[in-house]
């Protein structure tokens, strides 16, 4: 499916002009950021694979040209004009997953100007989101300082496209696994998961859920501990774990309210002798 209409209408009116008046001498568009947020002293750059795919398969189709004919009003030799248009200029751009300053460009595009000018606009948007996602991701992995971390972000992105990126930018950066087992498929990244409130309440019981999924992923359980009590949650999530002599890597996933203290105290109860609760603690309201 042809994309070259996937752009600004602006962007095709100064290339139609470019293309009346022979204006095809090579211009140069750089991608770069003046001026970085406090705090935020890298980006980490990414998109290039979709920038590059783009453009070996930039062209107007049939249907392109005849909306433009229709509903825009080109005249002939424009729409002739970029019936024959193609992306011939060279592409600079830092390899994905390197870290980039302000003021460094990310890409830089040389083309006759009409086909630099009418590439830009998804230039700018698959490199945007791209870079604006690994360095995020980076981020975190910064925050984690060397533990594992799971993409779980399909539910949440604004598409599913956004989604399928999003795990495969993750990983880009670090990230041990995704949820999206679509992303895994496409991408051959491992596949990770947990369980949902709903089977928890299914099973009406926490303790008898733990086990139901424990006998059936013995070896790749994760815990889902605050449907009810999230302390409560994890000493019955550790009995579990001791009684049926689950491996190191089981764990425990944590989905509301105080994660910073909640995830302490879960630490504390799981590497306790007894598997109960420090009597430091105070009960979970």
């Amino acid at each position: 499916m042809s994309l070259a209409l996937l752009t600004d209408l602006y962007k095709l009116n100064m290339a139609a002009v470019y293309l009346r008046r022979g204006m095809l001498a090579p211009a140069t568009f750089s991608l770069f950021v003046r001026q970085l947020p406090p705090g935020r002293g890298f980006l980490v750059a990414a998109g290039l694979e979709d920038c590059l795919e783009f453009l070996e398969e930039f062209q107007f189709s049939d249907a392109d040209l005849d909306y433009l004919r229709r509903e825009v009003g080109y005249p002939a030799d424009t729409l002739a004009a970029l019936r024959e248009l193609r992306f011939r200029g060279d592409v600079w751009a830092v390899p994905e997953g390197r870290v980039v300053l302000a003021h460094e460009p990310l890409l830089e595009v040389t083309a006759p100007l009409p086909e630099a000018q009418l590439v830009e606009t998804v230039l700018l948007n698959l490199v945007t989101f791209a870079t604006v996602i690994a360095t995020k991701a980076v981020r975190c992995r910064l925050a984690a300082a060397g533990r594992g971390l799971v993409d779980f972000a399909l539910r949440r992105t604004q598409s599913t496209a956004a989604g399928l990126q999003v795990a495969r930018l993750s990983t880009l950066a670090g990230f041990t696994a995704t949820s999206n087992v679509e992303a895994g498929r496409r991408y051959g990244l491992p596949v990770a998961g947990t369980m949902a409130h709903s089977f928890v309440e299914a099973f009406g019981d926490e303790e008898r859920a733990f086990a139901g999924f424990a006998a059936m992923f013995p070896a790749a359980s994760t815990f889902l501990v605050d449907t009810y009590d999230t302390l409560t949650g994890v000493e019955t999530a550790a009995r579990v774990i001791r009684r049926l002599g689950m491996p190191a890597t089981t764990g425990v996933r944590l989905d509301s309210r105080d994660l910073d203290s909640l995830s302490r105290a879960a630490r504390d109860i799981l590497d306790g002798p007894d598997w109960r609760r420090p009597a430091s603690l105070p009960p979970a309201g």
